[in-house]
């Protein structure tokens, strides 16, 4: 016997990841899904772009983890509205999620918000959130093979930030293999090299994300 299930297993997801695109769209705001493995340093990345910009401009983020409260606390600290989101034990970011976080926080008011997925190269990337835009972060201490490892990540983003460059010179990290595994699996995507620590490279990204605000 054949049983039909009326509907796709995700539709769930689109409908709400559908309801996010238009909040973003009506309000005008940029949203940003930030996705990385752990310990690549979205949240080092996050707090130094809302220090550097918060006077500029009104940015919100949405964190999630599987436990703690941590890094939202960080983002508060930093001085951005920050709403944290456990998982419990799932590996990725729902559209719902994002959908019901967006109450919490002065979202309308916010000319960005960045969603800090769950720490993960590769379940983040099968769900859309309703972000405009998908930022890869991939540190140096990680290596080298990453973008080869994990195309379907890497195509999907709009911009790859090569995070933690100051450490280059003492890790064994091919910096041109990266590039052009990147460009191999994604022609049209941004890569942006920088420190989160130091502030090396941090001003190309900064003018991306205002360039994305102001069109």
């Amino acid at each position: 016997m054949k049983v039909s299930l009326g509907q796709k297993i995700l539709s769930r997801n689109e409908e709400c990841a559908s309801q996010n695109r238009d909040f973003f769209n009506k309000h005008k705001i940029v949203c940003l899904n930030v996705i990385s493995s752990p310990g690549a340093g979205k949240t080092s990345l996050l707090v130094r772009t809302i220090t550097d910009l918060r006077e500029r401009l009104q940015i919100g983020v949405i964190e999630g983890d599987i436990e703690t409260d941590n890094d939202a606390q960080k983002i508060l600290a930093a001085g951005a509205q920050a709403f944290q989101i456990q998982t419990k034990g799932a590996c990725h970011l729902s559209a719902e999620q994002v959908y019901n976080a967006l109450k919490m926080i002065d979202a309308e008011k916010m000319n960005l918000i960045f969603i800090e997925n769950v720490g993960n190269l590769v379940c983040p990337s099968a769900f859309d959130l309703g972000e405009g835009r998908r930022v890869v972060i991939l540190s140096v201490p990680e290596g080298d093979d990453k973008p080869a490892k994990y195309p379907g990540t890497f195509a999907g983003a709009s911009v790859v930030l090569i995070n933690k460059i100051d450490l280059i010179e003492h890790l064994d990290f091919n910096l041109q293999r990266v590039l052009a595994d990147i460009h191999t699996v994604n022609p049209n995507a941004k890569i942006f090299q920088l420190s989160a620590k130091t502030g090396q490279g941090m001003e190309a990204w900064y003018d991306w994300l205002k360039e994305q605000i102001e069109t």
